[in-house]
Parts: C-alpha cells; structure tokens; sequence
C-alpha cells in the first residue's frame, strides 16, 4: 500500500512541476503515472550505474555533477515517452530538483503519520 501511495505522490509531484514550468508538459494524469513509473525505474536502476561512472567529476565538483545526472534522466524519460515533454537540458535540471522538493515535502506531509 505504501509503494502505491509513493508512486501517486510521484505522480502528483510530477503534474505540480508541469503546471509549475511552462517548459515541462503531462499530457493526461494517465501519462503522469506511467512517467512517475519510468523515472522511478530510471532512478533505481541506472542512476547509480551513472553516479559510480562519474564519481571523479562529482567529487571534483563537489556532489554538483549529481543535478547534471538528474537533470539529464529527467530530460532522458521526456524524450521517449510520448505526451511528457521536457524542452531542454535547463528544464530538465529545474524540473528535477523541483520534482524532488514537492515529491519530498509531499512524503513528508503524508507518509510520516503511517508506520
């Protein structure tokens, strides 16, 4: 039940952030969910394969590099998933780190009273 509730936050989160940026389009909720689905996979399983990869440039900039990875797997899901738009690199950085604010805040709001 909890996964169910996270994956609807997600969803959530992500129409907050196409209704916040103008650049960032959701379609239809049905969209949301199926791109809150894909960049939760993405997430899971090839972020860290990227984080390891460019460890040297995350050290190096001192854990900024982390926004250029989630900005360019934010922009990644837009690209192939029809009716989630991400316009550009910028957008896709932005988009990210709101994404994880509301979605964060959301979790928070929600999921702390449930144990």
């Amino acid at each position: 039940m909890t996964l169910l509730l996270a994956w609807l936050i997600n969803t959530l989160s992500l129409m907050a952030v196409a209704y916040l940026l103008p650049s960032i389009r959701v379609d239809s909720f049905t969209t949301a969910l199926v791109a809150a689905l894909m960049l939760g996979l993405v997430n899971t399983f090839i972020r860290p394969l990227l984080v390891l990869l460019t460890l040297p440039a995350t050290i190096l900039t001192l854990g900024l590099f982390i926004f250029v990875i989630n900005g360019l797997l934010f922009w990644f899901v837009g690209s192939f998933l029809r009716g989630f738009t991400v316009a550009d690199f910028w957008s896709g950085v932005l988009g990210a780190v709101l994404y994880s604010l509301i979605s964060w805040l959301l979790s928070t709001l929600l999921l702390s009273n449930r144990s």
